[in-house]
Parts: structure tokens; C-alpha cells; sequence
């Protein structure tokens, strides 16, 4: 059983919308959220990335960084850009990317499902990045920026979003600079909020897709507040967390590929005869990067070429969910016996492309700062569901979600 439960939301002005969406917190460094937002004086950066209003001497962790997110939130408040809806609302938030729909509801999760597993994990967090948006979730006293997660699809909840979608204009619908299409639309009658919750009763599990950090984060600054109020009901708002649910059949994952900065003392040569032993290894002949188009297949740029990798038998195990991923066969097969990298999530000699980057993008840092690259074949849905059902957690940087949430579109506050 799942809880989904409507929440008096903290909106953008439906003219503002645009202005306000930013990219989510964590797919960017201080100066890249710095060069988004300048100019931008109503971008949701000046919340979640709130050190890119202080000077760059201060340390993106220290205080005064998340007493300016508090004081910037409060500003978009008080000059009516964000305003908070009188009655507790679900709402629907629809991108396109592509021609590519996916939809999915917002609404607030619960951290005692988190806590009891009803809500699955698939991958590791760690302190120092909870650290942060405890502190900024803490100090906002709201859920700054959604959780994403996603559920098995059930008929009967896609008939009413599809319905609602058919019969109301979105309240908001605009495209931002990288071409993807957000709607959002305020599902404000009683009947169908209690219809849209009383499914999600039936749902046996939600799935964290992207957001692992925040989710711990918002079941931390509950925790805390519990401790402080022990006469607690658990019906408080920092009892939940703000969450946009998707079905799974709707999400894209994309490739997330890998960069390595240098053959582990071996020659191009010998590297070669070493990786053979567990790929078969040709030339790609085609003009452009190859993209590998089925499990275990895998394209290698090195020495200014392109090759064709594909696992041979014996290097992956079936009956192991996390085993049989491709990300696992690279890493036990080649990455870790040949190049040296014990573990991928600490090492610096690795380092991780995302697909939405491009092939070329390997390419290029082949040719500046690496010494060969690795284009993956994605993990797909069905490949993190059987993960997080089977209790066990992904290696590092298997996954990458687009079209990527936008904070600012909604604002949960914890009181």
C-alpha cells in the first residue's frame, strides 16, 4: 500500500513558470548553475544552488549559503512570483521531449514508507550530499525540489489522468531552452483526488528513479522534527515529502557511459589482447561512434578508432539481477582486472558521460583528457524494478533519466 496525499502547493505564476523551472540541483557545479542563472532573477537556482548569490570565496556547505536559499524562497513569496494554493491539491505534470510523453502525478510520499521499504531504493547515498539538502530542506522548511519516483502502471490510474488531461487546460505549458515541452494541471475536484489516492492504496511499492539523496534527505529532516515535537500525530507535513510518480512504462533511460584517463601502464597493444580475453573485439567500420543497440554490446574509442565489443559467455551471471547488468559486466570483466579501477564510485581515474551529452561528447574527451571511453547500452526499467525488489543496490552511475524534473514548479512546505 502506497500513500500518495494532496498538499497545498507553492507555485510559480502561471506567466512565470518558465522563468522560475530550473534543472534539478545535482546535474550541475556552482559555475555552470552560476551561468544559468544569471540574468535570471526569478530562476528556482537562486533556491537550490542559492551559493551562486554569494561570493565565490564562501563554501557552497556553509551556513549562510542555505540561510540565502531561505531568504530568496521567502522573496519569491512575498513578491508573488510562488504562490501557495488555498486547498490541498494533486496535480499532473506532463513533459515531452522528443515527440516522448511521460506523466506522472505530484503529489507527497510518506517517510515511514521509505523507512519500511515501501518505497525501493536501488543505489547506495552518501552523507555529505544528504548533508546538504538536509540543510536546505531544513532551513527552507520545505521540499525544495521533488523526488522522482515511478510505479508498475495500473490502467485504471491512467484512465483518470488521461481523462482530466482531456477535459481541463493545463494551468501552465511552456518550453524551456533545451527544447522539452512541461504542462502542469491543478487536479482540484474532491471525488477525483480521492479516486487517484485510493489506487495508489493497491500499488504495492513505489520505485525512488532519481532522487535518492533528497529522499533520505526529507525522511532525515522529518526525523529530526519528530524529535523535537515527540507529541507528534504523523499527520504533519514533514511526515512527507514531495514526489512526482510516474509509470514505468512511460521513463527513458539513456546511456551512461564511461571515460577512462589512462590504460593502466599497459600499450595500446597489450590492452587489446588483454581485453579480448572476455570481449570479442572488431573495428567498427561505419563513419560516427557506435552506439551499442542490445545487451551486452559495448562501443570502445581508443587510439582515435571506434570498435565493436561484445561479452563473451561465462562473463555475466543470469540468475543475478545486479551481475547480469552491462555496467557490472564492464566493470568486473575489464575496468577493474585491466585498467585497475577497484571501485568506480571513489576511484579519479573514471569518470561518467551521460547519454544526453552525445557520443561525440566521448570522442572529445578521448582527445583532451582521457585515454579511451566506453559507450554503454542503457539499464532498462524492468532492470532497476528487479534490483530494488530484490533488496539490492545498482553499481554507481548506472542510470540517467530524461527528461530531467524541474524544481521550482512545486513546493511543498513542512508545516
Amino acid at each position: 500500500m502506497a500513500t500518495v496525499r494532496p498538499f497545498r502547493g507553492i507555485r510559480p505564476k502561471k506567466e512565470l513558470a518558465g522563468e522560475v523551472a530550473s534543472l534539478p540541483y545535482d546535474v550541475m557545479n556552482r559555475e555552470e548553475a552560476k551561468k544559468m542563472a544569471q540574468g535570471k532573477p526569478n530562476s528556482f537556482l537562486h533556491v537550490v544552488r542559492s551559493e551562486i548569490d554569494k561570493e565565490d570565496s564562501v563554501d557552497i556547505h556553509d551556513d549562510s549559503v542555505y540561510d540565502k536559499a531561505r531568504e530568496n524562497l521567502d522573496s519569491f513569496i512575498e513578491k508573488r512570483i510562488l504562490k501557495q494554493d488555498e486547498e490541498p491539491r494533486l496535480y499532473i505534470y506532463r513533459q515531452i521531449m522528443n515527440g516522448r510523453v511521460q506523466t506522472g502525478i505530484v503529489g507527497c510520499t510518506s517517510i515511514d514508507e521509505y523507512e519500511k521499504g515501501i518505497i525501493k531504493r536501488h543505489e547506495f547515498t552518501r552523507p555529505e550530499k544528504e548533508k546538504d539538502r538536509i540543510n536546505n530542506f531544513d532551513r527552507t522548511d520545505a521540499n525544495t525540489a521533488p523526488v522522482f519516483l515511478s510505479y508498475r502502471k495500473t490502467d485504471g490510474l491512467s484512465r483518470i489522468i488521461n481523462d482530466w488531461i482531456k477535459f481541463h487546460m493545463p494551468e501552465c505549458n511552456f518550453t524551456s531552452e533545451d527544447d522539452i515541452t512541461h504542462l502542469v494541471w491543478v487536479i482540484d475536484n474532491e471525488s477525483v483526488i480521492s479516486k487517484i489516492t485510493d489506487i495508489f492504496k493497491e500499488v504495492e511499492y513505489l520505485y525512488i528513479a532519481d532522487g535518492h539523496h533528497r529522499t533520505a534527505s526529507s525522511a532525515k529532516v522529518g526525523m529530526k522534527r519528530r524529535e523535537a515535537n515527540p507529541g507528534y500525530g504523523g499527520e504533519e507535513e514533514y511526515n512527507f515529502f514531495l514526489s512526482v510518480i510516474f509509470p514505468d512504462e512511460d521513463l527513458f533511460i539513456m546511456d551512461y557511459n564511461r571515460v577512462v584517463k589512462d590504460l593502466n601502464g599497459l600499450k595500446i597493444k597489450e590492452f587489446m589482447e588483454k581485453a579480448g580475453e572476455k570481449f570479442e573485439i572488431e573495428p567498427y567500420e561505419k563513419q560516427g561512434p557506435y552506439k551499442p543497440m542490445e545487451k551486452r554490446t559495448f562501443g570502445m574509442f581508443i587510439g582515435g578508432a571506434w570498435y565493436k565489443m561484445r561479452a563473451k559467455q561465462g562473463t555475466w551471471n543470469d540468475s543475478d539481477p545486479v551481475e547480469r547488468l552491462d555496467v557490472s559486466i564492464l566493470q568486473k570483466n575489464l575496468l577493474e582486472p585491466v585498467l585497475g579501477i577497484g571501485n568506480p564510485r571513489t576511484d579519479q581515474r573514471i569518470g561518467f558521460v551521460g547519454g544526453i551529452r552525445g557520443l561525440k561528447e566521448l570522442e572529445r574527451r578521448v582527445e583532451t583528457d582521457m585515454a579511451i571511453a566506453f559507450s554503454m547500452y542503457p539499464t532498462t526499467m524492468d532492470d532497476l524494478l528487479s534490483i530494488a525488489d530484490a533488496g539490492m543496490v545498482m553499481p554507481p552511475k548506472s542510470t540517467w533519466f530524461e527528461p530531467k524534473l524541474r524544481s521550482g514548479l512545486f513546493v511543498h512546505r513542512l508545516k
